[in-house]
């Protein structure tokens, strides 16, 4: 038999071809490699855990920056205004080795307004921006406390 596929005896044998399978394979492990490393890019948020008591008036270490829903801004209570917000965190920021900051934004307020308060402290060397949960987020207990 000319081509033919069998043994001694002149019997066909049935092998499977796993050529074209492991081809296949070999572009799927090419495919997940690539993509891989796309899957990992996220934007990282620090938040505190919300079963932790929220305290009114935050420690002097802790700065925090308030976006107040009439449209004003509060930094540890003071209040600020626009103009004079990137002076003031530089001010704070300048001589501080840590450079956390925490944001604390009014319900009310829109996307954009914090944004912009974000990049006004990035560029004035906070490398860390928290935000504090809102009192609708908090649980019960923790409110009447």
């Amino acid at each position: 038999m000319a081509g033919g596929g069998g043994d001694a005896r002149g019997a066909l044998t049935s092998e499977p071809n796993v050529v074209p399978m492991i081809d296949i394979l070999l572009v799927l492990l090419i495919i997940f490699m690539i993509t891989q490393p796309l899957s990992r890019m996220a934007l990282d948020v620090q938040v505190p855990p919300p079963d932790t008591p929220a305290t009114t008036k935050a420690p002097p270490s802790q700065i925090v920056l308030e976006l107040a829903d009439d449209g004003g801004y509060a930094i540890n209570g003071q209040p600020v205004p626009k103009a004079q917000l990137d002076t003031q965190i530089h001010a704070i920021y300048d001589q501080r080795p840590a450079k956390l900051l925490f944001i604390k934004a009014g319900p009310n307020r829109i996307y954009q307004d914090v944004i912009e308060a974000m990049d006004v402290a990035r560029g004035a060397g906070v490398q860390i921006i928290g935000f504090t949960p809102r009192e609708a987020d908090r649980p019960q207990q923790q409110r009447q406390q």
